[in-house]
């Protein structure tokens, strides 16, 4: 599986329904709203290269919403270290 990190800038009143959008297209596995440069950033695995052109130009750039990416294709993995707890900022126990 090949990973691809996209850094996602939209119109801020819409990065709710942004998010939700891109978290529909199956080649996405997590959506982040995050602080920063960018509003957005989603997880996308595919099994060739060639599948990125699909899902990242011909699909996310395509979510009405969008003003800019930023693509960044993971080369290795280091950890298996679980994503989710890596970006998470929830708080236990509640």
């Amino acid at each position: 599986m090949i990973t691809a990190i996209v850094m996602i800038s939209c119109e801020v009143d819409r990065i709710p329904e942004v998010a939700e959008t891109i978290a529909e297209i199956p080649a996405v596995s997590e959506v982040y709203s995050v602080t920063g440069d960018a509003d957005l950033i989603a997880m996308v695995r595919v099994k060739a290269h060639d599948e990125f052109a699909d899902v990242i130009a011909d699909q996310l750039n395509k979510v009405e919403g969008i003003v800019g990416t930023s693509t960044h294709i993971a080369f290795r993995t280091y950890s298996s270290h679980d994503l989710e707890a890596a970006f998470s900022l929830g708080l236990e126990g509640e």
